[in-house]
């Protein structure tokens, strides 16, 4: 049965030329701050970030804790959009290992935080929790893989700064933004004190994301990653195909433009064949197809299920509400015949 995994852009396999890197890495006892294929990613990372230093963590969902772990203190409050990763897609993680609570804000169909909605959570009274970071995700996961321009990201943490508050970037696939954009990644950075972005989303490594912002606050960060539990050795095996990825002029980051293409002609098939309901096809701005699904007795669960049995893997998040993120490793022909097997699985469903 041919397999068409569109479930996220993590299901990817390393490319030829990752593969060789690894092979080939020079490496040491990370752990010790020996390897220098890892010092290496975390210099380049840094610099397409334009930050001061970067950190290389097993998953975004560690970083991403990491950094609220160095911004806050226990008791703080987050600031966040309502269905921010951070937020909701951590299992409770950020709470339970860095005791802040979270003041989620509504946004647009979007994802776009309102600043003046952010500005009235930054300036309550004595009475109300402390709020201490804000968070903003670029791009927006369960907004549908959505962007943030340069202007929109500025303008929150124009807010922030008000307020002497600092803001990390959850940009677990800034480089998406970025490409859909036709921008430098720095564009989308600048006005953030940290950052982080997966090198397993989208760009075929086959784990780890990299943490950037200050230095002394990634020295910080380093201590946070070891109480975790996330301090590694010889990584440098791992680190390489993030260099390939980075540095190499293989078109991974590029190459981005052309998941977008093949995202937004899974939306519009989608459209055609299930309505316009289906899709809000002005959410797919880059890989990311959220969809709604129910019809014919039959709900959005059992429609992931019936095409998970003919071989189109997708995900059912909540409710009537499904993804499917396009990535390298899903062609064209994998996108047409995605569809053909949707066309099937509704038309038994009317």
């Amino acid at each position: 049965m041919r397999i068409v995994d569109l479930r996220s852009d993590t299901v990817t396999n390393p490319t030829p030329k990752m593969r060789e890197a690894m092979g080939e890495a020079v490496v040491g006892d990370d752990g010790f701050g020996e390897d220098p294929t890892v010092q290496r990613l975390e210099e380049v990372a840094a610099a397409m970030l334009g930050k001061e230093a970067g950190l290389f963590l097993p998953s975004g969902t560690m970083a991403n804790l990491v950094a609220v772990l160095v911004h806050t203190r226990p008791g703080d409050a987050v600031v966040c959009d309502e269905n921010a990763h951070l937020y909701k897609l951590t299992l409770g993680g950020t709470s339970t290992f860095a005791g802040v609570t979270f003041l989620p804000q509504r946004t647009d169909d979007l994802g776009r935080l309102d600043p003046a909605g952010v500005e009235s959570a930054l300036n309550l009274g004595p009475h109300f929790l402390s709020s201490t970071l804000v968070v903003v995700e670029n791009t927006n996961n369960l907004a549908g893989g959505t962007i943030l321009t340069p202007e929109e990201t500025k303008q929150v943490a124009g807010v922030a700064k008000k307020y002497g508050t600092p803001v990390h970037l959850d940009g677990a696939r800034i480089f998406n933004s970025a490409v859909a954009q036709d921008i430098d990644v720095k564009e989308l950075t600048r006005d953030c004190d940290t950052v982080m972005f997966c090198l397993s989303k989208g760009l075929c490594c086959p784990l780890g994301s990299v943490l950037a912002g200050p230095r002394d606050f990634v020295e910080k960060a380093r201590k946070a990653r070891k109480m975790l539990g996330g301090g590694m050795r010889q990584v440098g095996v791992i680190a390489a195909c993030g260099i390939i990825a980075l540095e190499e002029g293989n078109g991974m980051i590029t190459g981005l433009a052309e998941d977008h293409k093949k995202a937004r002609r899974l939306a519009e098939g989608l459209v055609r064949i299930m309505g316009h309901d289906a899709v809000d096809i002005d959410t797919v701005q880059t890989n990311i197809v959220c969809f709604d699904f129910s019809m014919g007795g039959r709900d959005c669960k059992e429609f992931v299920q019936a095409l998970a049995e003919r071989g189109v893997r997708t995900i059912h998040l909540y409710g009537s509400r499904g993804r499917m993120v396009t990535h390298h490793d899903v062609s064209d022909g994998d996108i047409d015949y995605a569809l053909e097997v949707i066309e099937s699985v509704v038309a038994e469903a009317v």
